[in-house]
């Protein structure tokens, strides 16, 4: 699609994303273990290889290194004294599950880590993947406790589930589930805050239309806690002052794969080195499994391996521009685009140190340690570098093959490109615009650097093509200075104008603005994730009160919806002037 379409059609493709995918329609809906165990299929423990110094019942918790293999068997560590808290009623729906099945008591023994019981055919452990590490195209090992690199990967985070539900394959993953071989000296759990903000935002993003890792349940412990740096109560600190002991949980995040560019690219580390005998083959197999599971109904898998590489490539490229497109415009921020938290299925993964953006800065980033090369307008870059992580990692596969060399080159020098396209696209679409229009957007980011403004809240006002500034300054945070509200009022008039042309060209220029409003309130959320409505809820939890879970749930999940006044007065708000520089709202560190 050129960045020249109309608006409709631009349009018409968030909507797509907006849609759930639907598999065959369910007509029983699966309300036992027993039942959800009949669905099990481990394509990734049947086809790949396991580390050959792993144990096979998965009591394999200690930190060390693993030199081979693409996976380690692992039993997670339960939880003790286990609370529901919540589940998606619209992932089990995807998936055919009954709601009743999410607080009885073998799924709540599976999915707060207790695999002592699973009924059969499920197998009595889970699994454990390692990748490696790499930052803004930058490799690195040192930070590995061996100093090798063997010591990166799913350090708390292990799969426990492979099936095909409702016509679709998926794989749950508990997050916080204990100790790993990759642990690299961890506890291996996850605390209570940071569980309920991924169970929330993977579900909200979802809602967004944004490629996702999605949440299946979410346990607490009343007895486990863990101790984890974090801020004061009241605190502006940028970094944490003290020691916090926190509840600790256990979430499931669901995806069709958990393979990462990271994983690929440990594999390819290991092929170049010749450091195993197998590492060629076990390269091979993980690419050829990556296809399998994520780009089958796009790649033509009896075709020779070369070929279904460069198209691999070429797939990858544009799920992933497309992402980031879609970040920026949602106002998401990953806060740590490494490698390692780059889906190679071309979704989002790794919702740790994120946040959206609130007050537009060009560099917001709500990570102490992630820095302005992952922040928030710098995310395309980000993204170019994992994907040429990415194509160096094939590169390895091909060899002996120059003329496919050549081609893979080609689609890794046409990333920047792809992307500028992909964001084109997007920013017209957000505009309202028929065609892009590169000196309208830019004024519009100067004003909105100028002025302070709300990025959610603007972007939806303008979604009503207002004819002057009245509605448009409920997102300006401070009044601007009369010359520059002058430059608004000029931008507006330009914009408006460019509206009523486009309108104008499609016949009845009323009904075409009408329809122009109504796609971008497609592409504009109303309701976005504030950091400071979200730190109340996670607090409530930890004394046991999940009302405001709950609602936000129900919130996040309608981003685009109109909703009562009352919930409109509460979550569309701008941020309170208390919560700029607060710890653990405005900013936080990863301790979680």
């Amino acid at each position: 699609m050129c960045f020249s379409q109309s608006t409709a059609c631009q349009t018409d493709d968030i909507k797509r994303c907006h849609e759930h995918e639907k598999g065959e329609e369910v007509t029983e809906r699966i309300e036992t273990l027993d039942e959800f165990a009949k669905h099990v299929d481990y394509s990734l423990l049947d086809t790949l290889t396991p580390d050959p110094q792993s144990t096979s019942d998965g009591n394999d918790h200690n930190p060390r290194q693993v030199f081979s293999g693409h996976y380690v068997p692992v039993t997670p560590t339960p939880l003790t004294s286990t609370k529901y808290i919540a589940h998606s009623e619209t992932l089990f729906a995807e998936l055919g599950l009954d709601d009743s099945l999410a607080t009885s008591k073998a799924f709540t023994q599976l999915f707060s880590g207790d695999m002592s019981a699973v009924p059969a055919p499920m197998k009595p452990f889970g699994w454990a993947t390692g990748y490696a590490l790499s930052i803004y195209g930058t490799e690195y090992t040192q930070q590995c406790p061996f100093g090798t690199g063997n010591g990166y990967g799913d350090g708390r985070a292990i799969s426990i589930v492979e099936g095909v539900f409702n016509g679709k394959r998926w794989e749950m993953q508990l997050k916080g589930a204990g100790r790993t071989p990759y642990c690299r000296g961890a506890d291996g759990r996850a605390v209570l805050r940071s569980s309920v903000r991924e169970f929330l935002v993977q579900e909200h993003m979802h809602a967004l239309g944004i490629p996702t890792s999605r949440s299946l349940s979410l346990f607490m412990s009343e007895s486990n806690t863990v101790d984890r740096p974090w801020y004061r109560e009241g605190s502006h600190s940028y970094e944490p002052e003290v020691m916090v002991e926190n509840i600790t949980a256990i979430s499931t995040r669901v995806a069709p794969s958990f393979l990462r560019v990271g994983q690929i690219e440990l594999f390819a580390r290991r092929a170049r080195c010749d450091e195993h005998e197998h590492a060629r083959d076990e390269l091979k197999a993980i690419v050829m499994h990556l296809i399998e599971r994520e780009y089958a109904k796009e790649i033509d898998t009896t075709a020779p391996l070369e070929e279904q590489v460069i198209r691999l490539a070429e797939l990858f490229r544009d799920r992933l521009t497309n992402l980031v497109s879609q970040w920026v415009r949602v106002g998401y921020c990953q806060g740590n685009f490494n490698s390692d938290n780059c889906a190679a299925g071309g979704f989002t993964l790794d919702y740790g140190p994120f946040g959206f953006c609130e007050f537009f800065e060009a560099d917001y980033q709500p990570w102490t340690g992630g820095g302005r090369h992952f922040s928030f307008l710098n995310q395309p870059i980000a993204a170019q570098k994992n994907f040429d992580m990415f194509c160096r990692s094939l590169m390895t596969l091909l060899e002996e093959n120059s003329a496919q060399l050549s081609q893979l080159n080609a689609i890794n020098d046409g990333f920047s490109g792809v992307m500028e396209r992909a964001m084109e696209r997007m920013w017209a679409a957000k505009l309202g615009l028929e065609a892009y229009d590169h000196d309208l957007l830019i004024k519009l980011l100067q004003l909105m650097l100028r002025t302070g403004v709300d990025y959610t809240l603007f972007f939806r006002e303008l979604s009503s093509i207002p004819r002057d500034m009245s509605g448009l300054t409920k997102s300006f945070y401070y009044p601007p200075k009369a010359e520059v509200m002058t430059e608004w009022e000029a931008w507006l008039q330009s914009w408006r104008e460019r509206i009523e042309k486009d309108a104008e060209a499609q016949g009845n220029q009323t009904n075409a603005i009408a329809t122009i409003a109504e796609n971008m309130q497609q592409a504009n959320p109303k309701f976005t994730w504030r950091e400071w409505l979200i730190v109340p809820a996670y607090k409530a939890a930890e004394k046991g009160d999940f009302t405001q879970i709950h609602e936000l749930q129900n919130i996040l999940t309608a981003p685009y919806d109109e909703q009562s006044e009352e919930v409109e007065n509460k979550y569309y708000q701008l941020r309170p002037l208390e919560f700029f520089s607060a710890g653990g709202v405005a900013h936080y560190s990863c301790s979680s």
